[in-house]
């Protein structure tokens, strides 16, 4: 570890001269005014561990005082001569160890101490750095605020504000995120009226997956009749889960069938081998439930050749979002179907669980109606996006400055 005094006028030339010469990588260990501005010391190579072990052994080695002692009596010698006392020593040379618990205390605090700097510090640069790109980038700013404003993640709007243009001939600045939100959303065509087949539909539960079923099946019964459709259930875990599939089937005058085994899914397919379409729907299980990844291992036993669409709910929260995505990934579902979408309070974070996962959007859901609310997502891809838009006005801001500087502003300044 290397340890350096520098003085400076200001505190932004100091960082300036610790930034020039130790890097970026730099530990502020300490600053403070002196009659010549702020004097601040700095280390490179700053190993916490290490600093942590020496200051332990440097508290746990005995340290030697000297205090006043009563006179210590000898030990009787062997023979019977009368004892003498022993001269007393006007001081007695005693081992005591130190109170560690006041000098963890004093270390702990100054460890705060020095986070809050660093955190300080750190958060001064990252608002001069968003304050800069305002300055310099504008345009791109602009797409940013307006991006976060519709709930996109900050690391999929600063993905799209990279193809911001330097300057626009558009005298409304404001429809720059939303053509690049509609070149750059992920979409596919209508797969199911193209070429058939076998296709499953996977997701949590409650994303509308037989609801999704029923909008496909009434819609290939509009285009090419009945007679080459057939829809099959493994939901076999639920009570009841196969009657809503069973009522839409009555309804389409198509053949239903259940299968409980990926043995069972796989002997069924081969009997249906002269049906142009299968529709598949499956147990719907959370990204958490241990039996997932038995049911998804099921499917891919059976199935194995099956288009796999996955059921994205609009109205799911970021996170919640990502780890279906990720549950459901070892089935490598083709594209999504979004559902629900009329629910939805806001589609930032349905949008960018698309986009940082690259997965394309087959369909889009915006009501209960079968088959009239089910939509190509080609089709629909600017209508999603001013959805997307249309949510965020007449409400109050979601982020704040803070908000700009804490996630576009760090990532520059430590580059």
């Amino acid at each position: 570890m290397k340890i350096k005094r520098y003085n400076a006028a200001s505190m932004r030339e100091a960082l300036a001269l610790v930034r020039a010469e130790q890097g970026p990588d730099a530990v502020i260990l300490s600053s403070r005014r002196s009659d010549d501005g702020i004097e601040v010391i700095a280390a490179v190579d700053y190993d916490e561990a290490l600093f942590v072990e020496a200051n332990r052994q440097r508290t746990a080695a005995p340290v030697i005082t000297a205090r006043p002692a009563a006179p210590v009596a000898a030990p009787a010698p062997a023979t019977a001569a009368p004892a003498r006392a022993a001269p007393a020593t006007p001081d007695a040379v005693r081992v005591s160890a130190p109170a560690s618990p006041q000098v963890d205390l004093g270390y702990g605090a100054m460890q705060r101490e020095l986070q809050d700097l660093r955190q300080m510090l750190e958060t001064g640069l990252a608002g001069m750095t968003w304050n800069d790109k305002r300055l310099r980038e504008p345009l791109k700013a602009r797409v940013l605020e307006e991006l976060s404003a519709m709930d996109i993640a900050p690391d999929v709007a600063m993905a799209l504000a990279a193809f911001t243009p330097r300057r626009t001939a558009l005298e409304n600045p404001s429809h720059i995120p939303l053509a690049l939100l509609a070149k750059h959303l992920p979409v596919v065509d209508d797969l199911a009226g193209v070429s058939g087949g076998v296709m499953a539909i996977v997701g949590p539960t409650g994303a509308g997956k037989t609801t999704t079923i029923a909008k496909l099946a009434a819609r290939w019964c509009i285009r090419y009749g009945s007679q080459d459709l057939a829809l099959v259930s493994t939901d076999g875990y639920r009570i009841g889960a196969r009657d809503q599939l069973m009522t839409y089937a009555r309804i389409l005058g198509v053949p239903m069938h259940a299968a409980n085994s990926g043995r069972d899914l796989s002997r069924l397919l081969d009997r249906l081998k002269s049906k142009r379409l299968v529709l598949i729907d499956t147990a719907g299980m959370g990204a958490r439930d241990v039996r997932l990844a038995e049911q998804l291992a099921a499917l891919q036993l059976g199935a194995a050749r099956a288009h796999v669409l996955l059921a994205l709910p609009a109205q799911g929260e970021g996170q919640a979002l990502d780890e279906i995505v990720r549950a459901f990934a070892p089935v490598r579902p083709v594209a999504c179907v979004l559902t629900k979408v009329d629910e939805a309070a806001s589609l930032g974070a349905v949008i960018s669980a698309t986009l940082r996962h690259r997965l394309k959007i087959a369909y889009v859901c915006d009501g209960q109606r079968v088959p009239e609310d089910l939509h190509s997502a080609r089709r629909k891809r600017v209508w999603l996006v001013r959805t997307a838009m249309a949510l965020k006005q007449g409400k109050p801001p979601l982020r704040d400055e803070a908000y700009y500087v804490r996630n576009f502003g760090r990532a520059t300044a430590h580059a």
